[in-house]
Order: structure tokens, then sequence, then C-alpha cells
């Protein structure tokens, strides 16, 4: 029995119940996903081609979610749980909160902090630090989001070489990137291509809902893409996830728009109405004098997967539930700037019994331990960017 009371499936993660089920298939997990939704509205489920992850406000529910995977085959697997955030540190957090609830279209956290409303990508966590950082950060997000989206963020005039950047009063810098349609036919016009090719659709009950994951999952599976379906209160996601879209980063022989017009249809015929505001892409980008020893200490860190592509620097969560991370070489006559810390830092929670031995391993990859309290470990990478390993909440 673990620390959520719930038995030995689930994990504390980030302050929720949390589970991940492996599967077979899309098919497979969307079968679980489609009992949970039956026990629970308020579930929020992700089903991946290797599994489902499942997440729970309390644990009510938590042994009718292990006991209907352990009916289908499907075995927990509590190893893999981890969630990262971002944080940053600013002398006046309230004067920057405004900026990032804009920029992300998040919603105010418990927290002080801001929260996807649609708990897919990282939270935005704010820490008062009076250390003065002038310098541009090494690290930045990226965002993409319908080009009406971003013109309503109302940030202001981009500057930057692609013209997408913007910065907040501390000079925290995020590309905005405005996102477009998938196609220019009207067989997907309910996608936006954000970097990820993304449909989201409102649904109207819990049967709606699994009959359409359930005929997203066929769809994918049959044509033997990996398909990313979340599940939330009302919606179901449907996610190339990042490029993968296109050609050349799947190795399949697939036009991904037949694929994404083919469920486009089966949603429509299931009554389910596209939201073409809602789709986003958010990833971190870290600078670095070498980008090689950098991106391995991340691979490491995170347990993440470095891209098929041999050029691409992208490093990917096989599991596609937390955020890219790409890496490009910074001019390392910038030592001033290479030396100052940044003003944002990348917090990862793990469940309580795995801690330690993350931390054996993020220090094994060569991460430079700077302070410890109960529960969090600070490090920092070769090139001093800095992870907060989090026990449990």
């Amino acid at each position: 029995m673990d620390s959520t009371g719930t038995g030995t499936d689930w994990r504390v993660v980030d302050g929720e119940a949390t589970a991940w089920f492996d599967a077979p298939s899309l098919v497979g997990g969307a079968a679980l996903a489609g009992r949970i939704v039956e026990l629970s509205t308020e579930a929020v489920v992700d089903v991946r081609a290797t599994g489902v992850r499942v997440r729970l406000d309390s644990d009510e529910h938590a042994e009718a979610v292990s006991a209907a995977a352990r009916e289908l085959g499907l075995v927990a697997n509590p190893a893999v749980l981890q969630h990262l955030s971002i944080v940053f540190d600013s002398a006046d957090p309230s004067a920057i909160r405004p900026f990032w609830q804009r920029a992300l279209d998040y919603a105010p956290g418990e927290d002080g902090g801001l929260a996807d409303p649609l708990r897919r990508d990282p939270a935005i966590r704010l820490r008062s630090s009076t250390e003065p950082r002038p310098l541009r950060n090494r690290i930045h997000l990226d965002v993409v989001r319908p080009a009406g989206a971003v013109e309503q963020g109302g940030l202001g005039e981009a500057y930057g070489s692609y013209g997408v950047c913007h910065a907040d009063p501390d000079g925290n810098e995020v590309d905005l990137v405005p996102g477009d349609a998938l196609g220019e036919g009207s067989g997907t016009a309910d996608w936006q291509a954000v970097f990820s090719a993304m449909a989201c659709y409102r649904t109207t009950s819990p049967t709606q809902q699994r009959d359409l994951a359930t005929a997203a999952a066929a769809l994918a599976d049959d044509a033997g893409f990996p398909l990313l379906i979340d599940l939330r209160p009302g919606l179901v996601i449907l996610d190339s996830g990042k490029d993968q879209w296109v050609d050349d980063a799947h190795g399949l022989e697939l036009d991904f728009t037949d694929l994404a017009a083919t469920l486009q249809t089966a949603a429509r015929e299931l009554g389910a109405t596209a939201d073409p505001g809602l789709p986003r892409f958010a990833q971190l980008f870290l600078d670095a004098a070498d980008v090689d020893a950098v991106r391995a200490f991340w691979v490491a860190a995170l347990g993440y997967s470095p891209d098929r592509r041999d050029w691409n620097t992208d490093i990917i969560d096989p599991r596609r539930l937390n955020p890219v991370l790409v890496f490009q070489e910074i001019d390392t006559s910038e030592t001033e700037r290479r030396r100052q810390r940044n003003r944002l830092h990348v917090e990862l929670a793990v469940p309580s019994d795995l801690a330690q031995t993350r931390l054996a391993t993020t220090l094994a990859a060569g991460a430079r331990l700077l302070d410890e309290s109960e529960g969090r470990w600070q490090v920092a990478d070769p090139e001093g960017n800095e992870l907060v390993i989090v026990s449990g909440a």
C-alpha cells in the first residue's frame, strides 16, 4: 500500500493520485478509458499506443479503475510516472503572471501560479527571488496556438528573427507562434497544425466520449499511427504529437491528413463538435555551448528519448506525456550570460518511493547537487541549467 492508500498501482505525483497501465495498443488503452469515464466524468485520462495514464482528484475510484485494468489484462507500471512543471523566479511574481496567463491561456492555480485548464501542458509556478539576473535566460518556452488565439492574447508587437518572440516584464521570453489549418480542404477543417496536428472535440455524455475514443483508437491502430488520445471532462483531444504528421518523423507509409480526415468524419458522425480555439503546443528550448553534453544529461535525467531523425535535437518523453525539449547552440562568447542563473527552471515530480533512484540517475548523468531539503533536490546540468526533483506531492 502506498501513500495514496489505494494500492500498489497508484502513486502521488504532483499532488494527484496517478497510475500508468501498460497496454498493447491504442484499442486496448481505449477500452480502459471507456470504463474509466463511466466511473467518473472528472477523471483525466491519456491514452497512448503503449498504455494509459489516469489522474484522479481523489482516490474514490482508484480501486475500481485498477480492477477494470486487471479485467482487461493491463498491468500498472508506476516506475514511469513523472510530471514536469516550469518555475519562474521573480522579484515581483504578480507582475509577470498576467503576461503568461495571456500567452498560454492558462487559469490561476491554487499555488498562486498558472495551470493549463486542459491539464496537458506544464504548469507555471512563480517564486519570489531578490537575486538580480538581468541577462537573457538560456531557457525559453515555445508555444503554438491558433492564429486567432495568438492575436487575442494581446502581447503586443513581436520581435526576433522569426517575428514571434515576446518578453514578460522580467525579460523571460516566449516564442508565441500562430498555428494554421492542417490542410486546405474541408475534410480536415477541425484540425489545427500547432507543431502537432490537433483536433479538440466537445462531447455531451460519457457514452459519446467513450465511443469517440474507441473509434479514434481503432482507426489509428489500423493505420499503425501512435495517436495521442486525451479524455477530459466533456472533451476528447486527438493529437499527432510534435511533427508526427510530417512524413519523415514516423517512418510510416502514411499521409496523416488522410487519417485526420477519417478521424474527423468519425467524430462528426458521433455528434462531437470541434472547438478550434483550444489546440495548444508548448515545449522548452535550451541554449547550450555543448549541445551534445547538455542534451545527453536531460535524456538521462528525464528518461527521455532522442528524436529518430539525426539532424533534430529534440528529446521526447517516450510516452509523450511531458513536454518536448529542444536544444540549440549558443554563442560561446556570451560568457556573462552563460554564467548567470536562469530565471526559470524545470521541476520534476516523481513518486516518493522512486525519488532517490531518480536523483542517483541524475547525479550519474553529470548533475551537480546544489541544495537539498526534505523531499526536494536541486541540481544543475553541465552548463548550470537547473532541475528540481520533487518527491510525491
